[in-house]
């Protein structure tokens, strides 16, 4: 999607890449980030009339136009980290608290995440008042409009979720955390499917692990729960002659 900070002039392109496999959402998203998946459920309503689209907002990316003081430069950046430096957009210096950040309906895992890597000292795109590499209660953040780059383009990568990690004894994830996981993995899993057609168990669990391991560490058992879920929900069907063999249902 194109969108804009600081004075630029709107270009007619907007475009946004997604998944729709599952239902997600904003609870506080602005005007911008509404109007195009409304047009575009209009779209295949007008179509396809009693189906419904629903957006694997955690999965897209986005080209943002940005005015910084020495220069401008198109930042790369995932759907997440659109949403919140658009909180930012036209606000010259005004601070943004953790807890107003929070308002965006992101999750607390992945939010500390995305504001993180805009953090970071060579893609310091937001100033953190607090020091450290951590996210505290009660931080609070600013546009960094000296920020530069040699880039014209500049991609923002993501950190990796053990920097985030927030001291979770064994294996217990946030409820919020589990679901957005699983969302993940099972649209790795259509997505693999749907290209490859055909694919045993080993592999289709190696290309799972390789597509998530910059999000997190996808374990085998909880690849095989999704696949279950899936073949219930009749997204894949196990081969007669091999239950190790999986075949995408169109």
């Amino acid at each position: 999607m194109y969108l804009f900070l600081g004075n630029i002039l709107p270009r007619k392109a907007l475009l946004l890449p997604f998944y729709f496999l599952f239902p997600r959402r904003w609870y506080h998203p602005c005007y911008e980030l509404t109007y195009v998946p409304s047009c575009a459920s209009f779209f295949v309503w007008s179509i396809c009339q009693g189906r419904k689209l629903a957006w694997q907002t955690s999965l897209g990316n986005a080209d943002l136009k940005a005015r910084f003081a020495k220069a401008r430069h198109e930042l790369n950046v995932s759907t997440y980290q659109m949403v919140i430096l658009m909180r930012f957009n036209g606000a010259g210096n005004e601070v943004q608290t953790l807890e107003a950040l929070s308002e965006l309906g992101i999750p607390q895992a992945e939010l500390r995440r995305h504001l993180i890597s805009l953090c970071t000292p060579k893609h310091k795109i937001l100033k953190k008042e607090s020091k450290g590499k951590g996210i505290e209660v009660g931080d609070k953040f600013t546009f960094n409009e000296d920020f530069t780059s040699k880039l014209k383009r500049v991609k923002v990568p993501l950190v990796s979720a053990k920097e985030t990690s927030v001291g979770l004894v064994g294996d217990e994830l946030p409820a919020g955390v589990e679901e957005d996981r699983r969302h993940l993995v099972e649209a790795a899993i259509v997505r693999i499917m749907k290209a490859r057609k055909v694919l045993n168990h080993n592999e289709l669990i190696a290309e799972v692990t390789r597509q998530l391991h910059q999000r997190f560490n996808a374990v085998p058992a909880f690849i095989k729960k999704r696949v279950e879920s899936l073949i219930e929900r009749e997204y894949l069907e196990r081969d007669k002659d091999d239950r190790r063999v999986y075949t995408y249902l169109a």
